[in-house]
């Protein structure tokens, strides 16, 4: 049922206390492997099962922009765990900051600690993660990896277009040239997307919600994350 559950980033658990339950560091690191896999595109498990190398990991432009969000946003997720002393030893505060990060990013939905009470930013940069930590052709839910990169890449070219409003930039991804279709296409769809967000968090607040507790239920929704504050 957990191996089911972690690859598709179900998220469900025959325990209440789900992975919590097992109290156990062993398998929470294979969720931790196995969310972050099922997350990432599955084309390039194919590939690199195919061609016997892990190389074609390190060529996709999408997966090393995925690695280095987890990396990052796990370093500021744990910070504040141990210099608040949440937890009584540096180990377990790692343990338990990574673990959430990857099941709110992957939107898994596991858990093995309930981190509304967490110090500083930290519940809302997990819901943030909802956002970002997931790739095309994966399992996992948020605007996907790929289109955030495209969307930054636009607002660098319209901001050099500021300053040099003849130039002609193109966006490339991999070497190859995308079109301005799809770029548009994909503002458009963020504009939905954070639109959608914003109207539902305010609908949500309208019905008596503190705004914490909106904001993450619709994030947890529009995502399809599952766990929110």
């Amino acid at each position: 049922c957990h191996a089911f559950s972690t690859l598709a980033t179900g998220g469900f658990s025959t325990h209440d206390a789900s992975i919590g339950y097992f109290n156990s560091p062993g398998i929470e690191i294979a969720c931790m492997f196995f969310m972050l896999a099922g997350a990432s595109n599955f084309a390039l498990h194919y590939l690199a099962w195919t061609q016997r190398s892990l190389g074609v990991y390190l060529r996709d432009t999408e997966f090393k922009t995925f690695m280095t969000l987890v990396l990052v946003l796990g370093i500021l997720v744990c910070m504040p765990l141990v210099f608040a002393d949440t937890y009584p030893d540096f180990g377990t505060a790692i343990r338990k900051g990574l673990f959430q990060l990857a099941a709110y990013g992957s939107a898994a939905g596991f858990r093995t600690a309930d981190p509304t009470g967490w110090p500083s930013y930290t519940p809302m940069l997990l819901v943030l993660a909802t956002f970002m930590i997931s790739c095309s052709g994966g399992t996992g839910g948020g605007v996907k990896v790929v289109r955030l990169i495209l969307f930054v890449k636009q607002a660098m070219r319209e901001l050099q277009r500021l300053v040099h409003p003849s130039a002609e930039v193109a966006i490339k991804l991999d070497g190859k040239t995308v079109s301005d279709d799809i770029v548009y296409a994909i503002g458009g769809f963020f504009s939905m997307y954070i639109g959608f967000t914003l109207l539902l968090s305010f609908v949500m607040i309208a019905t008596g919600l503190d705004p914490v507790t909106a904001f993450s239920a619709v994030a947890a929704c529009i995502n399809n994350a599952g766990p929110g504050l």
